[in-house]
Parts: C-alpha cells; structure tokens; sequence
C-alpha cells in the first residue's frame, strides 16, 4: 500500500483528487469512511472529481448520473459498466491505497 494523503484532506462528503505514482486516484470521504477509485467514468471517460456523493455509499458521473458503489464499483444503473475501486487502510491521519 502507498501513501496517497492525509485523512484531514479529505472534508466529509468531499473528494480529493491526487496522483499516486503517475495514477489519478480519487478519494472519497463518507461519515469518516474512505473510498478511493480511478477519476474517470467507465462509461465516457467524465471526469468523476466533479461526481456527487450520496450515502449508499454511490458517486454519480456529473454527465450522464450513472451511480457506482464505491465499496464494489459496480454501475447501479448499468451493470455492464464498472468503476475501478481500491483497496484503503487508515494509518492514523495517512490513506494509503493499494493500486493492485
């Protein structure tokens, strides 16, 4: 797993997006939960930094409103389309993600 940033980065209900090593990784922060996933909408590449969160826990593409679980990345809407999630661990502030 590698450093991506620290948890005080990521506002509740917010996103971040950061590069780790040459990937955009986004980060979502949900009730103190982190998710991280690619930044880019499987269905037509939009990027995703500009999605709306909602409990569930979904992010919704900002073009179209497709919703992704951001535990699975399955597509709620088309389940022909799936979101790349990663795994994250918490190391007190730190969110380390593993790109697999």
């Amino acid at each position: 797993m590698v450093f991506a940033a620290k948890k005080a980065d990521v506002p509740n209900f917010g996103k971040k997006l950061v590069s780790v090593n040459g990937q955009e990784i986004l980060l979502i922060n949900l009730k103190g939960e982190i998710y991280a996933c690619e930044n880019e909408c499987p269905h037509q590449g939009s990027p995703l930094v500009a999605g709306v969160v909602k409990d569930g826990p979904t992010l919704s593409c900002p073009r179209h409103g497709y919703k992704f679980n951001l535990k699975t990345g399955a597509c709620l809407d088309f389940p022909e389309y799936t979101l790349k999630v990663y795994p994250v661990r918490l190391e007190g502030d730190d969110i380390l993600v593993e790109l697999g």
